[in-house]
Order: C-alpha cells, then sequence, then structure tokens
C-alpha cells in the first residue's frame, strides 16, 4: 500500500539490495510509474537535470505517494540545496564531489538538527505543515535524513578513510563516470576506475558504510555487490525512454518491411 514513508534510509544502513533510477525529467511520472513497478528509490538529479525546487517538490511528493524512496542528487554541498530537498520531504540526499572528512562533516551538519545545523522550520511537508511538534518534526527528520557522499575525485581516495569516519555520514556512491574522466579515460571499466571502485568498496565495508553505485547492466551490478555494494542505479528515465523509443521505433520499422 502506497505510504509517504518509505524507510529508505533504515533499509540502506541494514544493506539491504536496493535498485533505483536517476529521475532528469521534469515530472512526476517516471517517479509514479518506477515505484507502481516496485523499485526502491529514485535519485531526482539536481546536479545534471533541468530541474529546479519547485519540479523536485513535486516528484518528492509524488514518492511519497507511492512509497518509493525519493533521494535528490544536489548540485554541490550547499546547505541551502540540501535543506530545501530536506523540507520538500526528500528521504535524503547524494552529494557530488565530497572528497574531504571536512566537506562530509559540513554535509552532515547541514542535513541534520540535532548535532547540525539544519535551518527549522516545522511548516514544510516534512514537518506536516505544521502538524508535527518541534520534538516530533527533529526526531522524525533526523531519523528519516539519509547523507551519502559521492566519491568521484582521485584525490578523494587519499581522504578515503578520514571520510569514512564522519559521525553521521550514511555511506557512499561511487562516481565511476567521473572518476573515468578525471583519470583521463574515454571508456567505462578502465584500469585506474577499476582499481578505484575496489580501493572504495574494500574501505566502506571495512569502516561499516553501504554502498550506493550506479550499474551499467545486470551482471556489472552483481560484480558490484560481490564487491560489497547494495545499492544500484540501474538507469534513469530518460535512458529508459530513449531505449524503449529506439527498440519500438527498430522493430516496428522491421515489421512494417515484411508487408511491402
Amino acid at each position: 500500500m502506497p505510504s509517504e514513508h518509505s524507510g529508505f534510509r533504515q533499509r540502506f544502513q541494514e544493506g539491504q539490495i536496493l535498485i533505483g533510477s536517476f529521475l532528469k525529467i521534469a515530472q512526476t511520472m517516471p517517479a509514479e510509474i518506477l515505484g507502481t513497478l516496485g523499485y526502491d528509490f529514485v535519485v531526482v538529479d539536481e546536479e545534471h537535470g533541468a530541474l529546479n525546487r519547485e519540479s523536485t517538490d513535486h516528484i518528492l511528493l509524488a514518492c511519497r505517494a507511492h512509497g518509493i524512496g525519493g533521494l535528490v542528487r544536489v548540485p554541490s554541498a550547499d546547505p541551502a540545496g540540501i535543506q530545501s530537498v530536506l523540507d520538500c520531504g526528500g528521504d535524503g540526499v547524494l552529494v557530488p564531489h565530497v572528497d574531504s572528512a571536512e566537506k562530509a562533516r559540513a554535509i552532515v551538519a547541514a542535513a541534520r538538527y540535532r548535532g547540525g545545523m539544519r535551518g527549522y522550520s516545522s511548516t514544510t511537508r516534512a514537518g506536516d505543515f505544521g502538524g508535527r511538534s518541534i520534538a516530533q518534526h527533529l526526531d522524525e527528520q533526523d531519523t528519516r535524513a539519509t547523507v551519502i557522499a559521492m566519491i568521484e575525485d582521485p584525490h578523494a581516495l587519499d581522504a578515503l578513510d578520514e571520510i569514512l569516519a564522519v559521525e553521521g555520514l550514511d555511506g557512499v556512491f561511487i562516481g565511476r563516470g567521473d572518476l573515468t574522466v578525471a583519470y583521463g579515460e574515454v571508456k567505462g571499466g578502465s584500469a585506474p576506475v577499476k582499481a578505484a571502485t575496489e580501493a572504495i568498496t574494500a574501505a566502506a565495508r571495512a569502516a561499516g558504510k553501504p554502498i550506493c553505485v550506479m550499474a551499467s547492466g545486470p551482471e556489472d551490478a552483481a560484480a558490484l555487490a560481490a564487491q560489497g555494494a547494495t545499492a544500484f542505479i540501474v538507469s534513469s528515465d530518460q535512458t529508459f525512454l530513449r531505449k524503449a523509443a529506439a527498440a519500438t521505433l527498430t522493430e516496428t520499422r522491421t515489421a512494417l518491411q515484411t508487408t511491402r
């Protein structure tokens, strides 16, 4: 049954296998469709998608309506952006280019009330539009908000142990795309990126932090799971649309050729 509580953070921390998708289209329907299909979560892509606060807000509402975890890849570590996502009712944030323990501590502080620096308001969707007491709101949000650091720069590996030791950081995302470009490669699966991925997964497992990653396909997901990853972004709404549209076009043209 649809519920506004997806339980994403608890499931992520427990190391449950979770399957999700990026959302880059500024509409609610992709989240609704993925929710009805049984996907565990979506990541609204504010970093690379053409989205604003209003479109993100609408998508997160759709996530709540369908009981699917709604996270947002924010454009930067700006505390205002993190607060906005959480006020809109997001289950958490993926923060790009976290390359130091200092930055990791800052994003955790931006997402937390107690022990952090998150600006307070209970008249948001997250606060039931004023329907929760201060204590209820703080307890619920500090329990719900998931903070995931994106490790996607080669020099971040030098600070990896310190980043993973930051209290309140829930897990890491391995940004293999950015790492590929940073290492001067033009194809996925290069030796430097494989080595970096293995180093990040090993360090995260040793620190007891769950790992999220974008998988290029089922076999890639299985290989990453063997290394310790548990949360998998398997595509994006744009890619789903492009692949389905291309396949249907090709199949229909082929079928029609047989009638001529």
